[in-house]
């Protein structure tokens, strides 16, 4: 008993300090200390310049002569696309309208996986998290934005063409940070000494702020309107797609700190970009912003008791 409450406190340990930040990203919108001008401004230098220096440095860390043999990172592709197929036969099987069907794809796959799950990395794993981090992150993020593009196709008649998708892609400056932090890795250049005290400063000053700024960005006054679609959607991100992505990896021979570092990429909430990509698609933006609120909130809960899970049964490495 006192093993599993000792393991059950570090799952919390890992959880809890990234969803403080966003809780104190709603109390200072709530109390008028943090304007949404001023949030927008955070949230734009955070997004535009600290994250791709974070994970610049992290992936610059990272030695690729292996990376073939990374089976976490197929795990993440598959467990991906798998997600997606079910989800759809799932929508249909429910018989969701074909509007709401792209919707509930997409909140299925489409984890908040470079800032929230990155951020659960770090507090899992120390300064280790984020290098482990970057390679998944700039791999899905470009997957991510295809398949949604795809299924918002499918389902909303939106007419987003591949020049635009690839554009937007190439133009992230998640992706050019960390697509720089490879090539440099691989360039043979020497690495500056100063570069993991870098990326551990960055992270300690950049993830807090965007976590806060996230918390910021929440509408909570429509989560009333919350019906079983949005709650259906919620299962799904934050319970269904991580238990397939952790039975998937498993499977294939991902173990200790690389399991670890997917289930906590895999299981973070619905992204915001997902309601962003909505509302471009014409579709309802409200439901989309709902889902995302929704999974912030209880992915807490969800993370933790999946952490300590995974914990219990060895399966996860040491953290800390």
């Amino acid at each position: 008993m006192t093993d599993a409450l000792a393991l059950f406190y570090a799952a919390l340990a890992v959880s809890l300090p990234a969803f403080t930040w966003v809780v104190l990203g709603v109390i200072l919108k709530s109390s008028g200390l943090l304007s949404q001008s001023l949030n927008d401004i955070l949230s734009r230098f955070a997004f535009t310049y600290g994250l791709p220096l974070m994970l610049f440095a992290g992936a610059a860390q990272v030695d690729y002569s292996g990376v073939g043999d990374a089976l976490y990172l197929l795990a993440g592709v598959l467990a991906t696309f798998l997600t997606v197929i079910l989800s759809w036969y799932y929508s249909r099987w429910r018989g969701h309208p074909l509007q709401y069907r792209g919707i509930f794809v997409q909140s299925a796959f489409r984890s908040n996986l470079a800032i929230l799950g990155v951020a659960l990395t770090y507090s899992a794993y120390g300064e280790r998290g984020p290098v482990m981090a970057a390679l998944p992150v700039a791999l899905m993020t470009v997957l991510y934005n295809i398949l949604a593009v795809l299924v918002l196709n499918a389902t909303l008649g939106s007419s987003t063409t591949a020049r635009s998708v690839i554009m937007g892609i190439v133009r992230n400056p998640l992706i050019i940070g960390i697509a720089a932090g490879i090539v440099l890795s691989i360039s043979g250049l020497p690495i500056p000494k100063a570069l993991p005290t870098l990326g551990s400063g960055l992270s300690a000053f950049f993830l807090p702020l965007v976590l806060v700024c996230i918390g910021a960005s929440m509408n909570l006054s429509h989560l009333y309107k919350a019906g079983i679609f949005t709650w259906e959607s919620s299962l799904w991100r934050l319970c269904v797609a991580p238990l397939v992505g952790v039975l998937l990896a498993w499977s294939i021979g991902v173990r200790d700190e690389q399991l670890g570092v997917m289930f906590l990429l895999l299981a973070a909430p619905v992204a915001a970009s997902s309601h962003v990509m909505v509302v471009a698609a014409r579709g309802d933006g409200t439901l989309a912003a709902n889902i995302v609120v929704l999974t912030t909130l209880l992915s807490l809960v969800t993370i933790t008791l999946g952490f300590f899970m995974l914990s219990m049964l060895s399966l996860v490495g040491q953290t800390g």
